[in-house]
C-alpha cells in the first residue's frame, strides 16, 4: 500500500524534471537573445543615432518623441513654442519647454552669465542663429547687449515674462543635450537597460554594448573642419549611466577680412570669443547639463573653465587646446581621469 502511493508521486517529479529544466534553459535562452537594434535618422538639421537593446525597432516612435520635442524647442519650426514666445504671443508654455527654461536659468547663475539663453539677438547678429543678420558694429552689439541677460527674462504661470519685448530666446546650447535625455527617457519606459543615444553627438549611455562592455566614445581632434570630413580622435573615453556633451569652434566658423571668427558668442561682451581653447567636452549626470555647461566652458577659456570644473567633483571636464606653437594640447580634469579608456596624443 505505501509503495504504490510512492510510485505515483515519484513518477510524477520525473516528468517534473525535464519541464522545469526546458523553462529555465528557455528562459536563459530569451535573456541572452534580446538583439540591439540601431536606428538612424536626421533631426533637428543633425543626425540622430540609437543603440537600443530590444527586440522591437522602435523607430517610429522614436521619431514621434523627436518631433514632439521639435514643436516645443526648435526655433526654426514657426509654430514651435519657442517660436512663438520670440513672436511675444500670449502663451502658456508646455512641460519640454518649463524644464528646458529653468535648468537654463540654474546653469546661467552657476556660470555668472557665461551660459545665456538670450543670447539669440546676438547670434543672430553675428550669422550664428536661427536668423541671419547683418554684419554687427559696435554700436549695434551695445544695443543687442542690453537685451542679452537672463536676469530679464522669468517664468510666471508657464509664461515667459520679458523685461523688453526684443528680447529672444534660442535653446541651442542645451536643447540638444535635452532632447537626448528625452529620447533616454522613451527607451527606459520602454523597459530597456541597456541603450546609447547621439542626436548630433551629444549622448546619454547607459547599462553596457552588445559586446557586455561600458560604451566607448571617441573625442574628435578639434581640426578646422567645416564639412565633418576629419573624424581622428584625440582620446577615447569609456563609460556608462552619463550624459557627455562636446562643443568646440573648429566645425563651426567664418572668415572676415582675413579674421576668423568663432560660432561662440560670449554673452557678457557681445562678441564671439578669442582664446586657445578649442574644444570641451563634459561628463554629468544627464546630457542637458553637459550640454550647456560644455557651452559655457567655451565661453569661459580652458582657465576658467578647468576651475569651475575642479568645484564641481559631479562633472568631469576634458579640454582641448592650442599652445604657442599651436599644437593641440589635452587638460583633464581629476574626475574626469577614470573615464579615460585610451588617450591618443598628437
Amino acid at each position: 500500500m505505501t509503495m504504490d502511493a510512492e510510485k505515483p508521486s515519484r513518477t510524477r517529479l520525473l516528468w517534473l524534471i525535464p519541464l522545469i529544466a526546458g523553462t529555465i534553459y528557455i528562459l536563459g535562452k530569451e535573456h541572452t537573445a534580446v538583439p540591439y537594434q540601431q536606428t538612424k535618422g536626421l533631426i533637428f538639421g543633425t543626425v540622430y543615432n540609437m543603440t537600443y537593446q530590444c527586440r522591437e525597432d522602435l523607430k517610429i516612435e522614436i521619431e514621434e518623441e523627436l518631433k514632439r520635442f521639435d514643436a516645443s524647442l526648435s526655433p526654426f519650426n514657426d509654430s514651435s513654442v519657442i517660436s512663438r514666445v520670440n513672436r511675444n504671443e500670449d502663451i502658456i508654455t508646455d512641460t519640454l519647454f518649463r524644464n528646458v527654461f529653468e535648468r537654463s536659468m540654474q546653469i546661467s547663475e552657476e556660470t555668472g552669465g557665461a551660459f545665456d539663453i538670450t543670447i539669440a539677438p546676438l547670434a543672430n547678429a553675428w550669422g550664428f542663429g536661427f536668423r541671419k543678420g547683418a554684419w554687427p558694429g559696435r554700436q549695434m552689439v551695445d544695443s543687442l547687449l542690453e537685451l542679452t541677460n537672463y536676469r530679464n527674462i522669468t517664468m510666471e504661470g508657464g509664461k515667459v515674462i520679458k523685461r523688453y519685448p526684443g528680447i529672444m530666446i534660442s535653446c541651442s546650447a542645451i536643447a540638444k543635450g535635452y532632447a537626448v535625455d528625452v529620447s533616454a527617457q522613451f527607451l527606459e519606459r520602454k523597459g530597456i537597460k541597456n541603450y546609447m543615444v547621439d542626436i548630433g553627438g551629444e549622448l546619454a549611455l547607459k547599462g553596457v554594448n552588445a559586446r557586455n562592455e561600458a560604451w566607448r566614445i571617441g573625442i574628435n581632434k578639434p581640426i578646422d573642419d567645416s564639412l565633418s570630413v576629419n573624424m581622428e580622435l584625440q582620446l577615447i573615453l569609456q563609460l556608462t549611466d552619463m550624459g557627455v556633451a562636446t562643443s568646440g569652434n573648429y566645425r563651426n566658423y567664418y572668415y572676415k577680412d582675413g579674421k576668423k571668427y568663432a560660432h561662440t558668442i560670449d554673452p557678457r561682451t557681445g562678441y564671439p570669443v578669442e582664446h586657445n581653447l578649442l574644444s570641451a567636452t563634459v561628463v554629468a549626470g544627464d546630457c542637458m547639463t553637459a550640454d550647456a555647461l560644455a557651452t559655457a566652458f567655451m565661453v569661459m577659456g580652458k582657465e576658467k573653465a578647468r576651475a569651475f570644473a575642479d568645484a564641481h567633483p559631479e562633472i568631469g571636464a576634458c579640454f582641448i587646446y592650442s599652445d604657442e606653437e599651436g599644437t593641440f594640447k589635452t587638460c583633464i580634469t581629476e574626475n574626469m581621469k577614470q573615464y579615460i579608456a585610451e588617450d591618443k596624443p598628437d
